[in-house]
């Protein structure tokens, strides 16, 4: 004699209102983005727009890199610190750049920052 237990669960009246009151929450969950707020919601929206690096930290490739022509560094406030990875070397070569004072890394290359909007 084969038990059906799934027919036994169903028949106990507590448990079958369990199943049915689970199902009726999983149909009303939100959207996540009606959930969050805050600075989490703005990050979010700005993805939606197309906006991917809302801070400006994505890696940035280094141009000509002259004293004429520096590589421009994005930054919304008065000073950043860059990394430069210097001729292919395992090392990184940090140096804090200031607005309106363009600076030369050791292998050469020249940067310079460049004023943004501050993402709020």
């Amino acid at each position: 004699m084969a038990l059906n237990f799934r027919k036994i669960l169903l028949e106990i009246p507590a448990l079958k209102r369990c199943i049915s009151e689970s199902q009726k929450l999983f149909k009303k969950l939100p959207d996540p983005l009606e959930l969050c707020t805050g600075q989490q919601k703005k990050e979010i929206l700005a993805f939606m727009e197309g906006n991917c690096d809302p801070y400006h930290m994505a890696v940035i490739k280094r141009g000509s890199g002259t004293k004429d022509n520096p590589t421009l560094i994005p930054s919304a406030f008065n000073g950043r610190i860059v990394g430069c990875i210097c001729n292919d070397n395992r090392f990184v070569n940090y140096m804090w750049l200031e607005k309106d004072c363009p600076k030369r890394c050791e292998c050469g290359h020249w940067f310079k920052l460049k004023e943004v909007k501050a993402f709020s």
